[in-house]
């Protein structure tokens, strides 16, 4: 049998290059995301795979569409494996005390609390069935090590993500879940594309900056997700080699 994954922010980018490569290697993959038609794309795209997915329209700000996505997840398989929260919006970047409350709460809605949600209602199901158990992985973000100007909101979700991690994966313990965090550099991705062009920098110029194929991080997602569940990545980081974020840029 196949194993079960649900990801969010499936429609596009890092969310739809992971759910592809993950049926690539044997996951059946419930496809979670704002955008119906999106979703419904890289279902067709991964039909080749031999292997089943599932389109659900959801959006994380809601708790209502988290607990319908995890309904639907397990009616149609019966079970999950494994948990990719992915989902994540940003602000727009402005100094920090222009930033408007309803974007700050906007941002914290959906890539924190958002992923909060969608950990509790995986762990419902995993600690339930037989065999006991699962995998969440987050999407932390290099931004859940160090800030870009202007983003404090994205940031503080990220940096808030790998608390969330280190809880899930002490109290996923005694259910046998595992959680881990994978934190990304530049990836090729529409949403990132911009970076070519150049994106402010610490010193207050704009620069431009290496990306990497985004395939990288998708693998990296295999990886972790493929792992036994007596081993975890904790922690992984995957990045374009000469980004700004080593050393002092």
């Amino acid at each position: 049998m196949s194993k079960i994954a649900v990801v969010t922010g499936a429609g596009s980018g890092i969310g739809k290059a992971s759910a592809l490569a993950l049926m690539k290697h044997g996951w059946s993959v419930v496809l979670a995301g704002r955008r119906k038609e999106l979703l419904e794309e890289v279902a067709r795209e991964g039909q080749g795979t031999g292997q089943q997915s599932l389109a659900v329209p959801t959006d994380v700000a809601d708790p209502a569409s988290i607990r319908n996505l995890f309904a639907r997840t397990k009616e149609t398989f019966g079970r999950l494996d494994m948990l990719f929260n992915n989902a994540g919006i940003g602000a727009p970047a402005v100094p920090m005390e222009d930033l408007p409350f309803e974007k700050w709460k906007a941002v914290v809605d959906t890539n924190l609390t958002g992923s909060f949600i969608c950990t509790q209602e995986a762990i419902k199901i995993m600690k339930a069935q037989t065999p006991q158990g699962g995998r969440i992985i987050n999407n932390g973000s290099i931004s859940a090590h160090a800030p870009r100007p202007n983003s404090v909101a994205y940031t503080s979700t990220k940096h808030a993500m790998t608390g969330l991690t280190k809880s899930t994966s002490l109290d996923g313990r005694k259910y046998n879940i595992a959680c881990g965090q994978i934190d990304v550099g530049n990836a090729e991705t529409p949403l990132a594309s911009r970076m070519k062009d150049g994106v402010p920098q610490a010193f207050g110029e704009v620069r431009p900056e290496p990306l990497m194929d985004v395939q990288h991080v998708a693998d990296a997602v295999v990886y972790m997700a493929n792992m036994p569940l007596d081993a975890n990545v904790l922690f992984l980081t995957v990045m374009a080699t000469k980004m700004p974020f080593v050393g002092r840029g």
